[in-house]
């Protein structure tokens, strides 16, 4: 069996013209600098599609592992993992 994996949250934040200001000035005053990693819509898109993709060939290739780990082991022989 795999290892549980220990994924971190980021936080999102939604910016747009009426919320500017506001952003800013909590970021300035949490963080202590501001750094921006913009997005568009659809690029946001294709990184979602992508991030599914991804779990869905993760998923994949654990379903042949787990295939050829039953086919290969001997008879009687229990996993261990």
């Amino acid at each position: 069996m795999p290892r549980e994996i220990d994924l971190k949250e980021p936080h999102w934040y939604v910016v747009s013209k009426s919320n500017i200001d506001e952003f800013l000035a909590k970021v300035e005053k949490e963080q202590g600098q501001l750094v921006f990693f913009a997005m568009s819509v659809p690029d946001y898109e294709l990184m979602a599609y992508n991030m599914q993709e991804l779990k869905r060939y993760i998923n994949e290739l654990l379903e042949i592992t787990v295939y050829y780990r039953k086919v290969t082991q001997n008879n009687g022989e229990k996993d261990e993992n």
